[in-house]
């Protein structure tokens, strides 16, 4: 596949996530853009990584660059790299799992620019009031990715295949 494509490709990645996450922004911490980034990961590889600072930029430029916006820079870096890492597992409940930790796990991860900037109970108190919306966060992206993840991975091995991208 040829750089050009590849760049097209991973702009329209990027755009499918940030049109996830708009259209379900109207839901607290219910989100799709983590399955679609773990099944993203496992199949396509480094492209993924190119969307998910797209899709950060895109964020950026349509909400504003405020210190919520470093999180995004490496929170689904993290996710990613998680994703390849574990990329063999075949398991929709391994990944329920894994989708659910992150999500509860997603207010801690971004506490740390807050730590940084305000100092360690800045962090705290950022990561603990945001406890109730990371509960929130966990179940949805178990419930997610335990119905999406098979479904999702069949059709991004599908397109994979037609664009030469993967196996």
């Amino acid at each position: 596949m040829s750089k050009a494509r590849k760049i097209a490709f991973s702009a329209l990645l990027a755009a499918v996530l940030f049109v996830a996450q708009v259209a379900l922004s109207f839901l607290p911490n219910i989100e799709v853009v983590s399955i679609l980034v773990i099944v993203s990961a496992v199949v396509f590889g480094r492209l993924t990584l190119v969307s998910i600072y797209a899709f950060a930029l895109l964020e950026g430029l349509c909400y504003g660059f405020g210190i919520w916006w470093l999180n995004y820079c490496y929170v689904w870096a993290i996710l990613y790299g998680i994703a390849r890492a574990l990329r063999r597992r075949e398991s929709s409940f391994f990944w329920a799992v894994a989708s659910g930790a992150f999500g509860l796990s997603f207010g801690c991860l971004c506490a740390i620019p807050y730590g940084l900037a305000g100092g360690f109970y800045a962090a705290l108190s950022y990561w603990i009031s945001g406890l109730p919306f990371d509960i929130l966060h966990c179940v949805g992206n178990f419930v997610t990715a335990l119905v999406l993840f098979k479904p999702l991975k069949q059709a991004c091995c599908h397109i994979g295949r037609m664009l030469g991208l993967s196996k």
